[in-house]
């Protein structure tokens, strides 16, 4: 175990990280079993093996010569975010459907990278079942999270197929029952000498599990309440993500954070101005088409996703009179906008100045590995996780901002779970209201 420590002290905290963590699970071993040769059938650990780095050369022969390194990196971002952004509205013109889909790929390949990471490390230890446990999880966690989606938005659908029902109904105990087969598996299959880091592998599964799984939930969630819940904050982080890339890139001079040593304070800024521009003009445009704006919700009719509805009261113009400040500048009183053009604010503003942690906590992550990027999916961006550490954090905000400040009672959710009652409860609740209006002088 010393020669690993000598041989990682001159690389940084990674090596020593995972020396030590060797170190005192031997000891432990040792104590337990009073034997010194578990260290000879256990490989020894070579972090540059694991953790082999992102070449970049292949992509960056595609771009003509005599270019710095800088440049190359430049015109290599460029292509592949104008070919990303033309994919994007490709999916948004096939639908609300489309866009699961992708979420789910997305998600799965997050999911991925993340435990790769941590495959590649406990792979040399030869634990029993560990990738094969990790999926199963990933598995539980989608059928629950899904089962859920299904029954609020697709009532309507279930209560025609008995099948359904019967899932629907026993859905959280089937869940349950389904998570604790996996979690007997793992106790069943844990090894003498490997206890601790299996432990650490099983943490590590459901910190993944909940960063990946548990947020793309929320997405799917978004995209429900209306494509425009789903579109404009993945774009407001695009937007933002491109232009503090801009900013930094001509004008950045000033160091921001020292988990990201190439973002700077310039790129942050004008980062932020150039979102919140960008939100408040976009956002007009978005509110103009009910493809947009409306809940995704299953049609009994065409038997699919239905897209169109009256609009509620945030997507209808509203008069506001212009502050007194600022009617002599703008030589106006009052002033035509939509309430969501005053949500874009709030939203644009979290894209530009609080998303980006999302950015720097995957740094200090990969920095933690000695990693640059979590796969080398995407040439001159990384791993899909490089691309979308931000857009998590920003779905995270969207939805509970839905929930706190634009979702209010809804009264096509309360009938369907009316309609899903008995018929001897209906009539008791109907007596209930109709004698709570009749109170009223409401009828």
């Amino acid at each position: 175990m010393s020669e690993i420590r000598r041989r990682g002290g001159g690389e940084g905290g990674g090596k020593e990280l995972y020396s030590d963590l060797y170190s005192r699970d031997k000891d432990i071993d040792v104590r337990l079993e009073g034997k010194g040769d578990a260290d000879s059938r256990r490989p020894k650990l070579d972090i540059k093996e694991i953790f082999p780095a992102v070449d970049d050369t292949t992509a960056q022969k595609k771009i003509p010569s005599g270019l710095s390194a800088r440049w190359k990196n430049w015109w290599i971002r460029g292509l592949l975010t104008i070919t990303m952004i033309t994919l994007f509205f490709l999916f948004i013109y096939f639908g609300p459907l489309t866009l699961l889909i992708l979420i789910t790929s997305i998600q799965i390949k997050c999911f991925y990278e993340i435990i790769n990471i941590g495959y590649k490390v406990y792979h040399s230890y030869e634990l029993p079942l560990f990738r094969t446990l990790n999926w199963y999880f990933l598995l539980c966690s989608n059928y629950f999270f899904y089962g859920e989606t299904v029954t609020d938005y697709f009532f309507t659908l279930v209560q025609k197929e008995e099948p359904l029902q019967i899932l629907i109904r026993y859905h959280r105990f089937i869940s349950f029952t389904l998570y604790l087969s996996g979690f007997c598996m793992f106790v069943i299959r844990l090894v003498k000498k490997h206890y601790r880091l299996q432990f650490y592998m099983f943490a590590w599964t459901h910190v993944t599990l909940l960063i990946i799984v548990a947020q793309s939930h929320l997405v799917i969630q978004n995209l429900f309440e209306g494509m425009i819940w789903f579109i404009f904050p993945v774009s407001l982080v695009i937007c933002n993500d491109i232009m503090s890339y801009i900013c930094g890139f001509f004008f950045g001079r000033t160091p921001l954070i020292e988990l990201s040593p190439k973002k700077t304070w310039e790129g942050f800024i004008g980062g932020f101005f150039t979102t919140v521009m960008f939100g408040f003009i976009m956002s007009c445009l978005l509110v103009q088409y009910y493809y947009f704006i409306c809940p995704v919700e299953y049609s009994n009719e065409t038997f699919g996703v239905n897209v169109n509805c009256q609009p509620s009261e945030i997507f209808q113009q509203h008069e506001y009179h212009v502050p007194y400040v600022l009617q002599d500048l703008l030589g106006w009183k009052t002033i035509l906008l939509y309430p969501f053009q005053m949500h874009s604010v709030a939203l644009s503003v979290f894209a530009s100045l609080i998303a980006p942690f999302g950015g720097f906590f995957a740094s200090g992550f990969k920095r933690a590995f000695k990693i640059k990027d979590f796969a080398d999916t995407i040439p001159g961006h990384g791993g899909i996780v490089d691309r979308f550490d931000c857009q998590y954090l920003m779905a995270t905000f969207v939805h509970v901002y839905i929930a706190s400040f634009i979702r209010g009672p809804n009264p096509s959710k309360l009938l369907q779970q009316l309609l899903a009652l008995q018929p001897e409860q209906q009539l008791l609740v109907y007596s209930a209201l109709k004698s709570q209006l009749e109170d009223r002088g409401l009828i």
